[in-house]
């Protein structure tokens, strides 16, 4: 098994589903050759909350990682996948940014360990390589892909699991003693080879980008200095072009990844799955440099898997599946009792096109931070189903919201004060407490993994 994990990248950044010009043509082989999911999510849109919510099958409100703060000694703790896949006798390897915190100790769960401290660098990193820190020269993505071709490329007696979790897409910030990032412009950095491509490339926009919000009371407000949102807040062209070559090196990263995996003719028989956290904004709404709220662009992600015997190539499951459901399916292809107290469910059923009774909803959550000052004391709870998007504010009062998906797919019409959908936000908001009870009655159950 090998999972590549790459962080902030959208769903549609890849060439497999639409974007026109850019080049990963080795993440399109994964897809070409297995299934490209076409209705994925994050439970959470933020890095700590839904890397742990991979690594557990849990919703955030479960597990504990509520943001991106300092919370290291929590990880220790977190039953994950990996630890069941241990214990059904497969080495594991985690190799990347763990970014649950800034301690990058060996975690449980793992046979073999390289992990980039806090966010980490773009160029020359620290990686703590199985409990003692080493430093390497050259670019970060390559450094990472040069550790998870040597794992790939060793003789191995057990099956193998290779969580590759690349510190790309996220941009050279500054990381405070907390775990949180520091305030002022993000600075995506490509590899110099790539930091020319795509030059003169116009860059595609949705409808709703660089457009002031209207109806979304939360995101109106006066916040200090800032400006309104809108054309001269959302994400400039070269932002977006830089985080395209930052890509490239991601997919070449790839690329050396499947071809290892075929030197060692071992590509037929390992699961390859290529995902990413969750998603970005482009000037939707105005907003920029920012995931964190429920809208498309910050839940919706890409999520790839090839494996001849169980994934028709080309195929397209429309089913929604979510990041919680990638440690269920793994502990069942590893051979291995799925928990009971999991909500996430094991996608191979839909892999296989037998999937029965599938979900028609999940619930997203974001726990307020003050991080970035656009959206502080914007904590909620969301709902979405295969029509609607409902996102109930925590800390804010008469600010919710809600979309008809079908007549409105960028989310720009809030319906939440219309008379006729009155009976709608009673509806979801039911299937919300449904949700949030399923995964309590579950906790209360609890086992490891």
């Amino acid at each position: 098994m090998v999972v590549i994990l790459v962080d902030d990248l959208r769903w549609d950044d890849i060439g497999c589903m639409g974007h026109p010009f850019s080049r990963t043509p080795h993440a399109d082989r994964i897809a070409r050759e297995g299934a490209r999911f076409l209705n994925a999510f994050a439970v959470t849109p933020l890095c700590s909350p839904s890397r742990a919510s991979f690594l557990t099958g849990l919703y955030t409100h479960a597990h504990g990682i509520i943001d991106n703060t300092e919370r290291g000694p929590q990880t220790h703790k977190l039953p994950t996948f990996p630890q069941a896949l241990q214990r059904a006798g497969y080495e594991t390897a985690f190799i990347g940014k763990w970014h649950m915190g800034n301690d990058h100790s060996p975690r449980p769960g793992f046979d073999y360990w390289a992990c980039l401290k806090g966010q980490g660098t773009s160029n020359d990193p620290e990686l703590n390589i199985n409990g003692k820190p080493a430093k390497f020269t050259g670019y970060t993505t390559d450094v990472l892909s040069t550790r998870a071709v040597d794992f790939l490329k060793r003789p191995h007696s057990k099956p193998f699991l290779l969580y590759l979790a690349h510190k790309a897409l996220h941009p050279e910030v500054q990381q405070l003693a907390d775990g949180s990032l520091s305030g002022g412009a993000a600075k995506f950095i490509p590899a110099a080879r790539h930091k020319n491509l795509y030059t003169g490339a116009t860059v595609p926009r949705r409808p709703n980008a660089l457009k002031p919000p209207e109806n979304k009371p939360a995101l109106q407000r006066q916040i200090g200095g800032l400006p309104p949102l809108g054309p001269a807040t959302g994400s400039p062209d070269d932002t977006i072009l830089d985080r395209l070559r930052m890509l490239a090196a991601v997919d070449d990263s790839t690329g050396d990844i499947l071809r290892a995996l075929e030197q060692t003719r071992q590509l037929d028989n390992t699961l390859v799955i290529f995902t990413s956290d969750h998603g970005y904004w482009y000037g939707e709404h105005g907003l920029s440099v920012e995931r964190r709220l429920a809208y498309e662009e910050g839940i919706r992600i890409p999520l790839l898997m090839r494996l001849p015997r169980l994934a028709k190539a080309g195929s397209t499951p429309a089913e929604m599946s979510l990041s919680i459901d990638l440690a269920p399916t793994l502990v069942e292809l590893a051979g291995a009792p799925v928990p009971a107290n999991l909500p996430g469910r094991s996608l191979v059923p839909v892999l296989k096109g037998q999937a029965k009774n599938w979900r028609k909803s999940f619930l997203i959550e974001y726990y307020s931070d003050i991080v970035f000052p656009r959206i502080p004391h914007m904590g909620y709870k969301a709902i979405r189903t295969d029509r609607y998007l409902y996102i109930g504010y925590t800390e804010l009062e008469d600010m919710d919201e809600l979309y008809d998906l079908q007549s409105d797919p960028y989310e720009m019409k809030n319906l939440i004060d219309d008379e006729a959908t009155e009976k709608t936000v009673i509806d979801l908001k039911a299937q919300m407490a449904a949700l949030l009870d399923d995964s309590a009655q579950r906790q209360a159950t609890r086992s490891k993994p």
